[in-house]
C-alpha cells in the first residue's frame, strides 16, 4: 500500500471514529466573556474554540499546546476570519526562563511577484481594489499551519495530533451557526457564489446556512487529519495539499455561470515549500515601571503600539480626565501611524530601535501637547534629525488594510503565556476555497501598497517576491518585574493598533479593570482626517468636548454587524491574589468566550 493510501485508510478510519463520538451540532453554554479562576485561562470570540483551548489545558498541555487547539478550532468555527489558509504573528512567554518570544507565521509572495504586480499594465494605475482582493493574485503563501507545527516543536508539551482532536470533532460533527455566522456568509454571499468548492461548502444546497442549524465542514476534518498523521510538512507544504493550492491559486475554481473575473496567481509548489516561519526578538519599551512586548517587523504593531505609549508617557492621563487623555491618545496614535506607513515594512529602511527610541518620543510629546487637534494626516519625522518639536506638515492618509483575523490568548497552570493573533485578510478571504481541503485561501497580499505612497519617497511595503506584506496585528505582553501581568490583542486591520493602545491605555494609565478597558468605547485615529468612533462615543459628551479642540470623528464602515464597532479584544491579566483573569468582548461581535480551568 502507497504511503498515500495508508494515510488515507488511517485519515477514513480515525474520521469516522471522530463522527461517532462528535455531537450533531454543538449546544455550548452561553458565553462568558469575563472568568476568574486559576489553573490556566482561554479567551477567544467563541465558545468553541475556547472551550477546545481549555480541553487540552485540563489534558495537562501547556499555554501553547491549548493555543494550537484554539485556533484549529477557529478554523472550524470562524473560517472567514482565520485558519489554515492564512497566517498570523504568535508571541510566547516562558515562565522557566523569563523570555518572551516570536514567530512570525505572516503569509509570503511568491516568487512570480513583482512591485507592479497590482498595477494595470494599460494605465499604470492599480487595479480596482475589489479584483485584487478576489483573484489568486492576493494570496500569499499561508503559514498558520508551519506556525503551531513550530510553536509545539518549540515550548509545546503535546503533538499535533492530540491538540487537533478538539477542531476536529467540531469540523466532523459540526457546530451551531448563530447570528454572526449567517451575517458573514449573508454579506458574501456574491462573491461566494463565483467559486464552485466555496458555494458547496458555505453555501449548502445553494441557501444561506441558517441560524440554529448545524454546520459541518468534514473535508477540513480531513485535512487536519492528514495534518496530523503526516505531519505539517509532509502533508501541507511538500504534499497534495500545496499541489492543491497551487491549481485554486493559478486556476480559481470558478463556478457554473460565474460572471466575475478573478485573475490567476503565479504561486509556485516551489514557493509553498520554501516557506519557513520566522522566530525573532520582540519589540520592547518601558511603560510607566512596566515592559510591553509587541512583534516587530513584518507587523508594524509592535513598532507603532510602543512608539505611541512612549509619546502618552509624557503625560499624566489620569491626573488629564477623559476629555485630556482622550485628545492625547488620538494624538498619538495619529503621529505614530504617519512613522508607520514612512518607515515600517517587511525590512524596514531605518532600524526599530530608532522609531522607539526616545528622541522621537520626546518630538512627538512636544507636538501632542497643544490643546488643539493635529486636524490633517501629519507628515513622518525626520528619523536621520529628529526636531526637538515636530510639526504639522500635512502627508497623504494610509492605504486600506482589512478588517477581518481573530485573536486569543492562553495561559497555563506554570505561567507561561501565549497571545497569537492569525487571520486570512477580508471577512473571506480571496474567497477561494480549495477543493476537497474545507479553508479558503487569504487575500493577504493586498496588505501590500500596490504603489508609493508618495512618489518619488522609498516605501517600504511594496511588492516583490518573498516579501511579507506589513501587518498591523499587535499580540502584546506587559510584564512587571519580569512576571506576566497582561496579554492582550485584537483583530481589526489597522485599528488593531488602536484598539490594543486604547486597552492599555484605560487598563495601565486610567486605571480601569481590565473588563472595562476592553468594553469602553472605541476611537481608531490612523492619520487620517476624521477619527473612527463607536456609536457609544459618538452620543455621549465627549464628543462635543473633543471637537472643540478641533477633533472630527465619523462612524467606522459597516463590516458583517448591524453595529459599528472596532476590533474584537481577547485579554487575560495575572491578578494580585495569584488568581487569572480573562476577558473578551460583552458585545462585539455578537460576545467573545472567556473560560478557566478551575473558576474561583
Amino acid at each position: 500500500m502507497t504511503r498515500r493510501l495508508m494515510t488515507f485508510a488511517v485519515a477514513s478510519l480515525l474520521l469516522v471514529s471522530l463522527c461517532l463520538t462528535a455531537s450533531t451540532g454543538t449546544t455550548a453554554a452561553l458565553k462568558t466573556p469575563t472568568a476568574i479562576g486559576t489553573g490556566g485561562a482561554v479567551a477567544t470570540v467563541d465558545q468553541d474554540a475556547t472551550e477546545a483551548g481549555l480541553s487540552v489545558l485540563r489534558a495537562g498541555g501547556n499555554a501553547v499546546d491549548a493555543a494550537v487547539a484554539a485556533a484549529a478550532a477557529l478554523g472550524v468555527t470562524e473560517p472567514y476570519s482565520a485558519g489554515i489558509g492564512g497566517g498570523g504573528f504568535f508571541v510566547y512567554y516562558d515562565a522557566a526562563t523569563g523570555k518572551v518570544s516570536t514567530l512570525d507565521g505572516r503569509e509570503t509572495a511568491p516568487s512570480g511577484m513583482e512591485e507592479d504586480s497590482f498595477l494595470d499594465s494599460g494605465t499604470g494605475k492599480p487595479i480596482p481594489f475589489k479584483d485584487a482582493v478576489n483573484s489568486g493574485l492576493s494570496v500569499g503563501v499561508p503559514g498558520t499551519a508551519a506556525t503551531w507545527d513550530q510553536a509545539l516543536r518549540s515550548w509545546g508539551t503535546r503533538k499535533l495530533p492530540e491538540v487537533l482532536k478538539p477542531a476536529i470533532r467540531l469540523a466532523a460533527g459540526g457546530f451551531t451557526v448563530d447570528e454572526e455566522f449567517h451575517s458573514q456568509t449573508r454579506l458574501n454571499e456574491d462573491r461566494f457564489r463565483q467559486i464552485k468548492p466555496t458555494a458547496e461548502l458555505f453555501l449548502p444546497g445553494g441557501k444561506l446556512p441558517e441560524v440554529g442549524s448545524t454546520f459541518r465542514n468534514p473535508a477540513l476534518a480531513k485535512t487536519y487529519i492528514a495534518l496530523a498523521t503526516e505531519g505539517v510538512e509532509s502533508a501541507f507544504y511538500d504534499g497534495d495539499i500545496s499541489g492543491d493550492i497551487v491549481d485554486a491559486v493559478r486556476r480559481p475554481p470558478m463556478a457554473d455561470g460565474a460572471t466575475w473575473n478573478f485573475r490567476p496567481g503565479s504561486m509556485s509548489a516551489t514557493d509553498i515549500r520554501k516557506y519557513r516561519v520566522r522566530a525573532q526578538e520582540p519589540t520592547r519599551i518601558s511603560h510607566g515601571g512596566l515592559d510591553v512586548y509587541g512583534m516587530a517587523p513584518s507587523s508594524s504593531g509592535g513598532i507603532a503600539v510602543g512608539e505611541a505609549l512612549n509619546i502618552l508617557g509624557h503625560f499624566d492621563l489620569k491626573q488629564e480626565g477623559p476629555v485630556g487623555s482622550l485628545h492625547r491618545y488620538l494624538g498619538a496614535s495619529r503621529l505614530a501611524f504617519a512613522d508607520r506607513n514612512r518607515y515600517v515594512g517587511d525590512k524596514p529602511q531605518d532600524p526599530v530601535d530608532r522609531l522607539l527610541g526616545p528622541e522621537v518620543a520626546d518630538s512627538s510629546a512636544c507636538l501632542v501637547k497643544s490643546e488643539t487637534a493635529i486636524a490633517h494626516p501629519a507628515a513622518p519625522i525626520d528619523l536621520a534629525k529628529p526636531p526637538a518639536c515636530r510639526t504639522q506638515q500635512a502627508a497623504p492618509v494610509d492605504p486600506y488594510e482589512g478588517t477581518s483575523t481573530t485573536h486569543l490568548v492562553t495561559a497555563d497552570k506554570w505561567g507561561n503565556v501565549v497571545s497569537y493573533t492569525l487571520t486570512i485578510e477580508q471577512t473571506g478571504g480571496s474567497a477561494i476555497t480549495v477543493p476537497g481541503r474545507g479553508f479558503l485561501l487569504n487575500n493577504e497580499l493586498t496588505d501590500f501598497d500596490m504603489e508609493p505612497i508618495t512618489k518619488g519617497v522609498y516605501d517600504p511595503n511594496l511588492p516583490a517576491a518573498g516579501k511579507r506584506p506589513r501587518s498591523s496585528m499587535s499580540p502584546t505582553f506587559v510584564l512587571s518585574g519580569g512576571k506576566p501581568l497582561l496579554a492582550v490583542g485584537s483583530p481589526g486591520g489597522a485599528t488593531i493598533i488602536t484598539t490594543v493602545l486604547q486597552v492599555l491605555m484605560n487598563r495601565l494609565d486610567l486605571g480601569m479593570s481590565l473588563p472595562e478597558a476592553v468594553a469602553a468605547a472605541r476611537l481608531s485615529q490612523r492619520n487620517r482626517e476624521a477619527t473612527e468612533a463607536e456609536p457609544a462615543f459618538m452620543n455621549s459628551p465627549l464628543r462635543a468636548a473633543l471637537e472643540a479642540k478641533g477633533h472630527k470623528f465619523v462612524l467606522p464602515p459597516g463590516t458583517f454587524t448591524e453595529q459599528p464597532e472596532i476590533g474584537a479584544v481577547a485579554a487575560l491579566e495575572f491578578l494580585p491574589d495569584g488568581m487569572l483573569q480573562a476577558a473578551a468582548e460583552p458585545v462585539r461581535r455578537g460576545g467573545g468566550s472567556a473560560g478557566v480551568v478551575l473558576p474561583g
